[in-house]
């Protein structure tokens, strides 16, 4: 897919991602927005996926995981923007007895959704229970899991890397949203993650690092990664990124990982926010 397109469709999803979380007050705009990109060109150019026949199981499918739950409404929205289920859905976001729930949830059965995500740390486990079950079936499908930098503050991350690079799991690629910020402040003055291409590298996995918002970058890195699929590593990717991206007033800070712009504010991100495919 051409660079243009991907970058109409990432406009349109952030669009979304903004009307959803202020439509109910409630949500996370910042860290949707910066992996508006990212998504974007996982799920209409990278994987292979089958959106009008979802299976849990996923089969002969690239499969995606999303450990920080929290930025699902970029999520929802390139579900929805790439056939999964009904744009109009998107209208339902956060509200009482909506499958689209602020954290996404396998009880709702969500088409897309094969963990429920929220309680950071998590995803990587799972994301490795997938790979080797790809493996065990002789299936030669990808795995694909997005982790905020944030939540490498959690031990469990760090169980599972070690794991994984000991076990060969090297049908994975895990990609660290890298922006700096997480709710409390920026992730340097909270808890400081070091050199993260050194520690990755120090637990035995392949490390590469892209800018998530330039598209040829994207598709550079994510091409390498996969040529690295079955070469006895996992890979991670440290993908830099900026928080609310394409919203100027959201950018820079970490005020606006989890809240909703006011009517007003919504007014001025539709603004600097093209509309290329119509809004839900």
């Amino acid at each position: 897919m051409q660079n243009l397109e991907l970058e109409k469709i990432a406009s349109q999803i952030r669009r979304d991602i903004v009307r959803m979380v202020s439509a109910v007050n409630s949500g996370h705009p910042g860290g949707s927005l910066g992996c508006a990109d990212f998504l974007t060109f996982l799920y209409f150019e990278q994987m292979f996926h089958k959106p009008n026949n979802f299976t849990m199981d996923g089969k002969g499918e690239d499969l995606f995981f999303l450990s920080n739950g929290h930025i699902s409404p970029v999520w929802y929205s390139s579900l929805a923007r790439s056939g999964y289920f009904p744009l109009s859905e998107l209208a339902t976001f956060r509200k009482i007895s909506s499958r689209l729930q602020g954290h996404p949830s396998t009880d709702k059965k969500v088409p897309g959704v094969r963990m429920a995500s929220g309680s950071l740390g998590q995803g990587l486990s799972v994301a490795i229970g997938a790979a080797l079950t790809k493996k065990l079936n002789k299936d030669k499908s990808i795995i694909y899991v997005l982790h905020g930098d944030g939540e490498l503050q959690e031990g469990q991350i760090w169980e599972a890397a070690m794991y994984a690079s000991a076990n060969k799991v090297d049908n994975i690629i895990a990609t660290i949203d890298f922006n700096g910020r997480q709710i409390d402040g920026d992730v340097e003055q909270v808890l400081s993650l070091g050199n993260l291409e050194a520690k990755w590298q120090a637990f035995g996995w392949e490390v590469l690092k892209m800018d998530g918002h330039n598209f040829d970058s994207i598709r550079k890195i994510m091409q390498r990664a996969q040529s690295l699929i079955g070469n006895g590593k996992p890979i991670v990717i440290i993908m830099k990124t900026e928080m609310g991206q394409g919203v100027d007033f959201m950018m820079g800070s970490h005020k606006w990982h989890g809240v909703a712009p006011n009517e007003e504010q919504l007014k001025l991100a539709l603004n600097q926010l093209t509309e290329t495919f119509g809004d839900y």
